[in-house]
């Protein structure tokens, strides 16, 4: 497996080049993305972060003092707008209750510990969790999303139904802990599944891992 890994990941790497992913300003604009993105298309989740971006109101500070029916209206482009901005708020009352709305104190928690914390948090699940730990705060954590999934399985190295953690751990245990790795080669899958793995329609003949 291990093997297999490296050889997708050189495949892959050689044909996308370096994704310079998540694409934000700073780590909280990652956290907020992260909570956007789930079950919606990046795009969406774009439009979402500009509104709040123009109108000067994306920190932990002016989010944590709006109400939530506020926050729903700024982020209504993103889809299922009252339930993320109901997570957005539960996120930012962890965020201050327990660090003082301080990344930088965050940050300094383990990860394995501020994983279980991000978790106890209505509305976030691993994936979410993970992405604030990889992306927002450099932690070495890979991230398993829909795009993995479909990947792997459709190249027989995972059940179909193969639960979250049965998926991150091929990764964590295959490869080197380094947080430039796992934001590599997530990023790369996702260039992968969008563009040639599709859910529908695949383009399996041209797919740069065809006959891997």
């Amino acid at each position: 497996m291990r093997r297999k890994l490296k050889v997708i990941f050189r495949r892959l790497y050689s044909e996308f080049g370096p994704q310079h992913w998540w694409p934000a300003e700073d780590s909280f604009e990652v956290i907020v993305g992260a909570v956007l993105t789930q079950g919606t298309n990046w795009l969406n989740v774009e439009k979402a972060i500009a509104r709040l971006k123009a109108k000067n109101l994306l920190s932990p500070e002016k989010l944590f003092r709006m109400s939530s029916a506020k926050i729903s209206t700024l982020i209504k482009s993103a889809g299922y707008h009252n339930i993320k901005a109901g997570r957005i708020k539960e996120f930012l009352k962890f965020f201050f209750g327990v660090y003082q709305g301080d990344l930088k104190k965050m940050s300094q928690t383990d990860h394995r510990e501020l994983r279980k914390l991000l978790l106890s948090v209505k509305g976030i699940g691993p994936e979410t969790a993970d992405s604030i730990l990889l992306y927002a705060l450099n932690k070495p954590v890979f991230v398993v999303d829909a795009y993995t999934r479909r990947i792997f399985s459709r190249h027989g190295l995972i059940q179909e139904k193969a639960d979250y953690a049965e998926v991150q751990d091929i990764f964590m245990r295959n490869l080197k802990d380094s947080v430039r790795m796992f934001n590599e080669y997530h990023a790369l899958l996702v260039k992968l599944g969008k563009d040639y793995c599709r859910k529908q329609d695949p383009k399996c003949g041209i797919c740069p891992l065809h006959g891997q």
